[in-house]
């Protein structure tokens, strides 16, 4: 039987990330559970404290996401009033996500969250900003290398 040291567990940084991403949502989902926003929602109210007035199309696309995945977790937050979706004047077909009153409230409710977290990480502030723009550089090479796969297809020649 052939030994593959690069098949073990703990080699594969796919299940590093997954593992810590995880652990992430977990300790994201502890704090947020106190201001009815899940994890999806939380990174959707992102998106729109940094720039309000966006198109669902906008939102999918910061968040490297299908239309189709944000959708549900767009009406959930109307229902609980953080944010009005609106048809556009101009295109009907193109629905605008604005924030609430209450939707600009929680911002200021929710900013320590993510500073709790951040402190969890036991990372300094330089070794937690080095994370982060690696895991940024790798996840904008991962996705070029996707793209430059499906452009090498035998269906796209």
């Amino acid at each position: 039987m052939e030994h593959y040291d690069n098949l073990k567990l703990d080699h594969q940084l796919c299940f590093a990330l997954y593992s810590a991403t995880h652990a992430f949502t977990r300790a994201y989902r502890n704090d947020l559970d106190k201001f009815g926003l899940t994890y999806s929602q939380y990174l959707i109210m992102l998106v729109l404290w940094e720039n309000d007035a966006c198109t669902v199309s906008d939102i999918a696309k910061r968040l490297q996401l299908d239309v189709g995945s944000i959708t549900p977790v767009l009406k959930r937050l109307e229902t609980t009033g953080f944010v009005a979706r609106n048809r556009s004047k101009n295109d009907e077909r193109v629905v605008i996500i604005n924030l609430t009153e209450a939707g600009h409230h929680l911002k200021h409710d929710v900013a320590p969250v993510q500073q709790c977290v951040e402190a969890q990480t036991g990372l300094s502030k330089q070794d937690f900003t080095v994370l982060k723009k690696a895991l940024h550089q790798l996840t904008s090479h991962m996705n070029a290398g996707q793209t430059d796969l499906k452009d090498d297809s035998p269906a796209s020649n």
